[in-house]
């Protein structure tokens, strides 16, 4: 999987590429907000019919996970898991891991989907 930061990057690569929204950091307690994407390279001769269809799917994930719609992310997780010719799996499995824990400790009202990076510190 290759990743990319910032909107005018994935805007670009979106003209002969794949990209799908990852998660959104923050760096720093004041610092700015950059989203992370993924840029799909290798999909197979099967998905390209409904590479539409799973980029909706995908953008729907995200926006319902920023809404705390854990029922429903858990759902689209399972159907994308192996999408994509399995290149985002580790991520779906990682934001499952996430809602499964914010399912049993509800992170509260005042949740962010907004990931904070302490300036220096490595993915």
């Amino acid at each position: 999987m290759n990743i990319i930061f910032g909107d005018e990057q994935a805007t670009q690569l979106a003209e002969k590429y794949t990209v799908l929204a990852l998660d959104t950091f923050k760096f720093g307690q004041d610092g700015p907000h950059m989203t992370a994407y993924c840029v799909v390279e290798n999909l197979s001769l099967a998905e390209l019919p409904m590479v539409d269809s799973l980029q909706k799917l995908h953008s729907d994930l995200i926006a319902n996970y920023k809404n705390k719609q854990w029922n429903y992310c858990g759902q689209v997780i399972n159907r994308l898991r192996g999408s994509w010719s399995g290149e985002l799996d580790t991520f779906y499995d990682e934001l499952q891991k996430r809602i499964e824990q914010y399912k049993e400790n509800d992170p509260g009202e005042h949740w962010s989907p907004v990931i904070e990076k302490p300036i220096g510190q490595s993915f």
